[in-house]
C-alpha cells in the first residue's frame, strides 16, 4: 500500500503520468464499440422482465420439501408452459415464480404442482401479481430519471460550464446503456431491485466525474495568461491527479457489490441478490470509466474548439519550439521538461510541475540532488 500512496503521490503532483486526453480516440472508439453491443443485445434479446412488471403468479410450498429447485422448475415450466424461476427458502419451502398467468391458469397450475410435488394442494400458496404496480414502479423510475438529469445538466452548468455539463450526461447516458445492455445479453431478471441499482450508480458515476472537472476548473483558472500548457494537456494532468482516487473508491465500492454478485447470487445460490448486484457492479465499473476516458476527454475537444484556447495552443507551441531551437527545456504534451539539445552531459529526470490555481510551478530537484535552476 505503500507504494500505492507513493504512486498516487507523484501522479497528483504531476511528477509521472498517462496521456488520456492524447489516446481519446482510442478510448471513444472502445466505448463505442460497447454501446454498440450493448445496444444490439438490448434490441435482440431483449430484456427479461420479472413478475413484478409482467403479472404472474408466485407458489410458495410447505416448508422442509424433497424436490430439488431443479426438478421444481421442470414441473412448473411443464405446468404452465411458461418459464419459471424457482428458489429455495432458509426454511426448506419453495418460492415458484411464473409470469404470464392469470386466476384460471393459476389454480390448474396449483393442482398439477400439487400432484408432481406430492403435496396436498391446500398447503400450496398462490398468490397473484398484477402488472400494474410493475408499470407504476417503471413509470415512476423513468420520471424520477428525467428530473434527476435535468437537474444534474443545470447544477454542472451553474457550478461549472455548460461543456462540462453535456460532457457528463453524455457519460451518464453511456453508463446506463452498457449496464442496461449487460443485463439484456446475460438474460437476468429485471425486477425493482434493478431500476433501484440503475438510479442508484448515477449517483457513482457522476461523484468522479465531479472529481475530476473540480480538479480542471481549479487548474485552468486564468489558464489564457500562460503559455506552458494547453488546455488538453492540462485536462490530462486532472485525471492524473486524481487518478488513484477515482481507483481507491470505485474498488472499495465494488468489493461488497462483487460479493453479492458472485458469492450471495453465484456461489450460494440467492438469486434475488442478483437483480440489484449485477446493475451497481457494472454501473459502478462504467462510471469509473466513463469519468476518465470519456467526461474529461470530451470536455478537453469542445474547449479547444474555442478560438482562445486554439489561439493558446498555438501560442504554447510556438514558444516550445523557440525553446527548442536555442536548446533550453521544453514543457512535453504530458508535463515533463526534455531537452532538445542532443548533447547534454547529464541525464534528465526533472518532474513535471503542479499547475496550480496560479500556475506557479512547484519546487524540483535536478539531477544527483542539484537544486532547481536553470540547465547550465
Amino acid at each position: 500500500m505503500g507504494k500505492l500512496g507513493t504512486l498516487g503521490a507523484r501522479l497528483h503532483h504531476g511528477e509521472v503520468g498517462y496521456d488520456f486526453v492524447k489516446n481519446r480516440k482510442l478510448w471513444y472508439g472502445i466505448s463505442i464499440l460497447i454501446t454498440i453491443t450493448a445496444i444490439v443485445g438490448l434490441a435482440v434479446r431483449g430484456l427479461h422482465m420479472g413478475i413484478e412488471f409482467q403479472g404472474g403468479a408466485v407458489f410458495t410450498t410447505p416448508k422442509n420439501m424433497s424436490a430439488s429447485v431443479s426438478q421444481a422448475e421442470t414441473y412448473a415450466e411443464e405446468a404452465s408452459g411458461h418459464d419459471a424461476i424457482v428458489q429455495k427458502l432458509g426454511d426448506g419451502s419453495l418460492r415458484i415464480q411464473i409470469s404470464g398467468t392469470d386466476t384460471a391458469a393459476s389454480d390448474q397450475i396449483k393442482e398439477d404442482l400439487s400432484k408432481d410435488l406430492d403435496v396436498p394442494a391446500e398447503k400450496i400458496n398462490a398468490d397473484l401479481v398484477g402488472p400494474s404496480w410493475g408499470d407504476q414502479i417503471a413509470n415512476k423510475a423513468w420520471q424520477g430519471l428525467g428530473i434527476f438529469m435535468v437537474l444534474v445538466v443545470i447544477y454542472l452548468a451553474i457550478a461549472f460550464e455548460w461543456r462540462m455539463a453535456l460532457a457528463a450526461f453524455v457519460a451518464l447516458v453511456h453508463d446506463i446503456t452498457i449496464t442496461v445492455g449487460i443485463y439484456a445479453l446475460v438474460g437476468f431478471e429485471v425486477t425493482p431491485g434493478t431500476v433501484i441499482g440503475l438510479l442508484t450508480i448515477l449517483g457513482y458515476s457522476l461523484y468522479d466525474t465531479v472529481v475530476v472537472f473540480d480538479s480542471l476548473k481549479e487548474q485552468t483558472r486564468d489558464i489564457t495568461k500562460q503559455t506552458r500548457w494547453a488546455y488538453a494537456e492540462i485536462a490530462n494532468r486532472s485525471i492524473n491527479s486524481t487518478l488513484v482516487r477515482s481507483i481507491n473508491t470505485t474498488v472499495v465500492a465494488l468489493l461488497p457489490v462483487g460479493g453479492l454478485l458472485f458469492i450471495g447470487g453465484g456461489v450460494l445460490g440467492a438469486g434475488m441478490l442478483n437483480d440489484i448486484s449485477l446493475s451497481l457492479f457494472v454501473g459502478l465499473a462504467a462510471g469509473a470509466y466513463s469519468s476518465i476516458f470519456i467526461a474529461t476527454p470530451l470536455v478537453a475537444d469542445l474547449k479547444e474548439a474555442e478560438p482562445q484556447m486554439k489561439a493558446l495552443k498555438k501560442r504554447v507551441l510556438a514558444k516550445r519550439a523557440q525553446a527548442a531551437a536555442k536548446g533550453e527545456p521544453v514543457e512535453s504534451e504530458t508535463g515533463d521538461e526534455q531537452y532538445a539539445d542532443d548533447e547534454a552531459d547529464e541525464p534528465d529526470d526533472t518532474a513535471a510541475a503542479v499547475v496550480g490555481p496560479r500556475n506557479q510551478p512547484a519546487s524540483r530537484t535536478r539531477g544527483r540532488g542539484r537544486p532547481s535552476g536553470k540547465r547550465r
